[in-house]
């Protein structure tokens, strides 16, 4: 029974183990989908109006200042959580 009951454990640490990291683990992609979109709406809207590199580097600075901006504010809301 002492073999069960190891394992047992083993799997619930396991779990709690990815409990706790899974909401930092979206952070990064949420991150990174924030910045591709941005470009993506930035290369479209230099296609429509002719201004090839204006409209790109603009919005995918804005991509990149809103994605670290959510992305620091989730890493700290989520950092309070766990200290609570």
């Amino acid at each position: 029974m002492a073999k069960s009951d190891n394992k047992d454990e083993d799997l619930n640490s396991s779990s709690n183990i990815y409990r706790d990291i899974g909401p930092y683990l979206g952070t990064g992609v949420q991150l990174a989908v924030t910045v591709v979109v941005m470009v993506f709406i930035g290369r479209w809207l230099d296609n429509l109006t002719g201004k090839s590199p204006l409209f790109i580097l603009i919005f995918s600075f804005l991509g990149a200042g809103a994605g670290l901006y959510n992305f620091i504010k989730t890493v700290i809301y989520l950092g309070n959580k766990k200290d609570k």
